[in-house]
């Protein structure tokens, strides 16, 4: 009787234990020999944003590895505690730029994120603000339905009342991140409409397909007009498909697996049958996403090869200009010289590796003086909704990232990507700062159509 009861507690107590030590599911888990391969050497600790301002070697992609490694081997569990510490990474890329080692970071954080999702309950406050940005901002004809609203928040004053009472800081930190990066509202905003194909000026070179973006059409549509008018004016004819959605960087970013695949499929019909030589793409953050369809439709069997031809027409703007070369004659943008800063996107210059194209093409531009900023690779902290799930951290970027920018002394900020833009005015005007913010194929807009700017 005795025995039976000894069995009977052995037996509870390892049932117990195995509940209590909860790892990863079989689908598509961090790779051991991925994991196998980081060496420990720390180069990667100085390049991370997340571990400069945290200060902890979890918040790490170091100790990030280390609790992959630990859950793997059933030494560490998926719970909130160790769900903190992935959720702290911007996955700026940074570390995958740095590390000798060649340590695929990128890989290891994109197979964890699912994971997290599915096999760590959130709590309701964080599935609230979740479901608010999953469930609105990649989807450009709802967030336009609010658009209406929010102007009339703005020109009514409510806005400046909120932010000067800071009541909504009180009521949730992370819905007055969101509002306090919401753009300008203007009647631009509200609707833009464009043929399906904009003929090229002169002899056709290209025939290129444009993606306009979820934020970047209703926001910054002005970069979109850019973007055609510099494109056709440099022998493409344009093709914009008017069934494309988002492109899915949110939702992948955060490990929302099925809502990223989806996106990713309504994309790549949407450019189906065109005959485009090129898939081109003015948003940095947008652009890597794109660039990465094969991974992201990996386990369809349909998709896959679809994903990966997709990719492979993918081009960034910049990348794009600088490969076939300027065909129209530049005037300068102003009447003096005029110190220009160059905001590098992370997800341009790790994920895409894309850095020295856009200063090309820039310096091609009569009086411009390219100056560069001290930690020109550190994230800004938009890192695509990371300054809405995480502000402290992403404000304390913010801030450095602004005053490496200002310490420049130019004149003016180009910005691929409107989350930087957006995150960097917000810490331009907290700190009072009156310098304009302008993506770069704006500024060649200006220069090949010979129009002056305002600073």
């Amino acid at each position: 009787m005795q025995l039976s009861d000894n069995s009977n507690n052995s037996f509870n107590f390892q049932r117990a234990l195995e509940e209590e030590i909860k790892g990863f599911d079989a689908k598509n888990p961090p790779k051991q020999e991925l994991i196998d391969s980081c060496v420990h050497c720390g180069f990667c600790l100085s390049t991370c944003p997340s571990y400069r301002v945290i200060g902890k070697e979890m918040d790490s992609p170091r100790g990030r590895i280390y609790l992959m490694d630990a859950i793997n081997k059933g030494k560490a569990t998926l719970d909130e505690a160790t769900t903190q510490h992935f959720d702290s990474c911007l996955g700026c890329l940074a570390c995958v730029s740095t590390c000798p080692s060649g340590v695929q970071y990128d890989s290891l954080i994109s197979a964890t994120r699912p994971q997290v999702e599915r096999n760590q309950p959130r709590s309701i406050a964080d599935k609230i603000i979740r479901s608010i940005i999953f469930n609105l901002f990649p989807y450009p004809q709802r967030l336009q339905i609010f658009i209406p609203l929010l102007w009339l928040y703005q020109n009514l004053g409510i806005q400046k009342i909120v932010r000067k009472t800071g009541l909504l800081k009180y009521l949730s930190p992370r819905l007055a991140a969101m509002e306090s990066i919401l753009p300008d509202i203007t009647l631009k905003s509200f609707n833009k409409t464009y043929p399906d194909v904009i003929p090229a000026q002169g002899k056709k070179r290209y025939r290129v397909g444009v993606v306009l973006g979820c934020v970047q059409r209703l926001f910054f549509s002005p970069v979109n007009e850019a973007t055609v008018r510099v494109l056709t004016a440099n022998g493409c004819e344009v093709v914009i498909p008017k069934s494309q959605g988002c492109c899915a960087a949110l939702p992948a970013h955060q490990g929302q697996e099925k809502q990223a695949q989806a996106l990713a499929k309504q994309m790549i019909d949407s450019f189906a049958d065109t005959g485009v030589d090129y898939i081109i793409i003015n948003a940095a953050g947008c652009g890597h996403t794109l660039k990465e369809y094969g991974h992201i439709l990996d386990d369809d069997a349909e998709y896959k090869e679809k994903g990966e031809q997709f990719s492979n027409q993918v081009k960034d703007i910049q990348e794009f200009l600088a490969e076939i070369g300027l065909k129209t004659p530049l005037s300068p943008v102003k009447d003096e010289n005029l110190p220009l800063v160059y905001q590098d996107a992370c997800h341009l210059l790790h994920g895409q590796k894309i850095s020295l194209q856009p200063r090309q093409l820039l310096k091609q531009i009569p009086g411009i003086t390219l100056k560069e900023p001290i930690d020109a690779a550190l994230c800004c902290g938009s890192a695509g909704v990371y300054n809405m799930l995480q502000p402290e951290v992403a404000d304390e970027l913010g801030k450095q990232k602004v005053n490496n920018l200002m310490n420049t002394g130019a004149k003016l900020i180009a910005s691929p990507n409107p989350g930087c833009s957006l995150q960097i005015k917000k810490h331009l005007n907290q700190q009072g700062k009156d310098i304009k913010l302008i993506h770069p194929i704006e500024l060649l807009d200006h220069s090949i159509r010979g129009d002056k700017i305002k600073l």
